[in-house]
């Protein structure tokens, strides 16, 4: 091995001095973490605002209302866990029904994606939970503190018994609602009827409180407190959107070619003799932002889509005498080349919305018919372990099952069984089984062969479970072991 010496023109690294904190100041030092600060929304009205509390009511009063509504003599929609029986109006769905609510949730996957391929984030603007309970939390917080203004004067304002009170009122109101929240979640799996009889008489069990207070304090949380933080930094719709926009889909966008220059004048002046654009930089369009972005800067991902700046730039275009639609729902593509509404619609059937719809009319239109096709009682079979073959009087060989019969009617059925496979076969016991409504029942069965009508060993049988006028049956494999 060549040893190579150091020598005067191969100096050794000299280790370099760790830097120094200054001390005494915040001069030069830099901190890594930046404080979130209060965004304190402005109040403001328009078309987009009307929509936004359309669909606020809407989605609460099928939220609050649902668990009350009467099926019969039943609750209309309840997840009954204990049970596992799920109740949505007609229809009855077993655990083994699980196939259902995946193409629900895979509806609603693809219902998103359409919707953010032709209109960006109208969920998150409109509908989303966490949007909904803001919206409902701010009003709140303005009915008892007052507007923008008013809310940053409470802040900032020093300790006093006005501050005090409407501070923990509307705290009070927050978790009322929130705790109302927690009681309604808990009414879809167990019936709110009778949840509200047993908080009364204090018999909640510990499983029910722990939801409710669970449920509301996320809501309360959420609502109340983080607000915008979930939408920024723990929502991953916002991370992944951009994979699902492209330059033609509509999204809330400022004009920057008719906006810029910005600056303050007045009413009268003439714009092109100042140089100036039609925005007035008011800043209004960010004060009204949920999550106070300036959207004068261009698209961004913590953007909801909810058109609060479109309302409030329409009112200040209005008071200038200026065209309304300095911002607006657009498209980049129309933006950089000057399109008007027929072409940016002719370019919203694009391949990318046109597999979307395609694809999800397909399985939309295969849940429904797999639903109207649907038989409405269930059938599992299971062998008795504990003698696998047996003699029987006669010299017969018997296998003997358990047969689980379920009830997915509002009505009382009649089951008749039998079963097939081999030469011989023959149902010992008794051959109908009634099954209450929604209720499921096992059965023991006895399938009988005569002595050396098979040879040894496990033989394919089928059982053929129908109801008493035949209409409807379901057939299911099992096993008839003959012994050697």
């Amino acid at each position: 091995m060549k040893v190579i010496p150091i020598t005067p023109q191969d100096p050794q690294p000299q280790p370099q001095p760790l830097p120094q904190v200054p001390q005494g100041g915040d001069e030069g030092y830099q901190s890594l973490y930046e404080s979130a600060q209060k965004i304190y929304p402005r109040a403001v009205s328009g078309r987009f605002v009307q929509w936004r509390w359309v669909f606020v009511w809407l989605t609460q009063i099928v939220f609050y209302g649902l668990p009350w509504l009467q099926w019969g003599e039943r609750q209309a929609v309840l997840f009954d866990l204990g049970a596992r029986r799920f109740y949505l109006f007609g229809l009855v769905l077993y655990p083994q029904d699980f196939i259902y609510l995946t193409g629900l949730l895979v509806i609603s996957a693809l219902s998103l994606f359409l919707f953010t391929a032709v209109a960006g984030r109208l969920w998150c603007g409109f509908a989303c939970p966490q949007t909904v309970y803001t919206e409902i939390f701010l009003w709140i917080e303005r009915k008892i503190e007052g507007d923008r203004s008013a809310r940053m004067r409470l802040d900032g304002s020093p300790f006093s018994l006005e501050k005090l009170v409407k501070k923990w009122f509307k705290h009070l109101v927050w978790i009322g609602f929130s705790l109302w929240t927690g009681y309604t979640f808990v009414g879809y799996f167990t019936p709110i009827g009778e949840l509200g009889l047993e908080f009364f008489q204090n018999r909640m069990g510990s499983w029910e409180i722990f939801w409710v207070l669970f449920y509301g304090f996320a809501t309360y949380g959420n609502a109340g407190w983080m607000r915008e933080q979930v939408c920024k930094y723990m929502c991953p719709y916002a991370r992944f959107q951009s994979a699902m926009f492209d330059k033609d889909t509509l999204i809330v966008s400022y004009d920057a070619g008719r906006g810029e220059p910005r600056g303050t004048r007045g009413r009268k002046d003439d714009l092109q003799a100042k140089g100036l654009g039609a925005c007035i930089d008011c800043d209004l369009c960010v004060q009204v932002c949920p999550t106070g972005i300036d959207i004068r800067k261009g698209l961004q991902y913590e953007c909801i889509g909810c058109a609060g700046c479109i309302d409030i730039c329409d009112t200040v275009m209005d008071k200038m005498n200026y065209p309304r639609g300095l911002i607006k729902f657009t498209t980049q593509h129309a933006l950089a080349q000057g399109w008007g509404s027929p072409r940016i619609l002719g370019h919203l059937l694009r391949p990318r919305v046109l597999v979307y719809a395609a694809i999800l009319g397909a399985v939309v239109l295969a849940l429904g018919v797999s639903l109207a096709l649907r038989t409405p009682f269930k059938v599992d079979v299971i062998r008795d372990r504990a003698a696998l073959a047996r003699i029987a009087a006669g010299g017969r060989i018997e296998n003997v099952y358990r047969l689980q019969v379920m009830n997915a009617t509002e009505h009382t059925q009649t089951y008749r069984l039998s079963a097939e496979g081999l030469e011989g076969l023959v149902l010992a016991s008794e051959p109908l089984v009634a099954v209450e409504a929604a209720q499921s029942r096992w059965v023991p069965v006895r399938l009988q062969v005569p002595y050396a009508s098979a040879t040894p060993g496990a033989h394919t049988i089928y059982f053929h479970v129908a109801t008493e006028d035949g209409a409807m049956a379901v057939t299911e494999k099992s096993a008839f072991l003959m012994p050697r």
